[in-house]
């Protein structure tokens, strides 16, 4: 049976939607991919000359081997090839998230990237000292969940009785997803307890790529510092 305070958090959570498709692919400028530790090459694969990209600190001339295929890095790119973009999106292979990256110019694509985004995300996270968002984070598919609570549950109050600062974290979370184009926010706001301190449950869905946006997960940590 469900309890009471399961069923007034059922009946009174805050729930706020922007619909849209978590996995579109987004365009992002080769200085991304430094801070996400990875620079691109131009190169050869299994001696085949093409572009891919791998982790910092490779040289030219240099040659390694990774999962069985050779590599040769003839250079570090430092900027994009003329006329080509960098789109990268996320797969689900097996219940775990990949990022993917392709370079693209007009109909010709290159995957240039292909692994499992956690580890990538978290070491890209940690890097900018996005705290909030690690401690919040906690499953990655299409969409990514930020979870954050305080205090003892209880009976939400309705929009019209939450006072300025959770009223601010869900203007500031709306502008979010609007520039995301998608999220789901819900949030059971109980009020305060004997301390004062706000008791409260949060759930956020964001698009897993967008938080791979410097811009975007500065934006979303900046949020949750709200919700002390």
């Amino acid at each position: 049976m469900i309890t009471e305070i399961r069923e007034a958090m059922l009946l009174n959570t805050l729930v706020f939607e922007t619909l849209g498709e978590p996995q579109k692919e987004q365009e992002f400028k080769i200085k991304a991919l430094k801070k996400w530790g990875f620079d691109l090459i131009l190169g050869k694969k299994n001696g085949e000359s093409t572009y891919f990209m791998a982790k910092e600190g490779k040289e030219s001339g240099q040659k390694y081997e990774e999962e069985g295929i050779s590599y040769e890095v003839v250079e570090v790119l430092k900027e994009l090839p003329k006329n080509k973009k960098i789109y990268a999106h996320i797969e689900m292979i097996e219940g775990r998230a990949h990022l993917c990256v392709d370079l693209r110019e007009g109909e010709e694509n290159i995957e240039i990237l292909r692994l499992p985004a956690g580890e990538i995300l978290l070491a890209f996270l940690k890097k900018h000292k996005f705290v909030k968002v690690i401690e919040a984070l906690r499953n990655l598919g299409s969409a990514a969940s930020l979870v954050k609570h305080h205090g003892e549950e209880g009976k939400p109050l309705p929009f019209e009785e939450l006072p300025p600062v959770p009223r601010r974290f869900l203007r500031d979370a709306k502008k979010i997803e609007k520039e995301m184009g998608f999220g789901r926010i819900a949030l059971a706001y109980f009020g305060q307890n004997k301390e004062g301190k706000a008791r409260y449950w949060m759930e956020w869905m964001v698009p897993t790529i967008a938080l791979f946006d410097e811009h975007i997960s500065q934006k979303i940590d900046k949020t949750l510092v709200e919700l002390a």
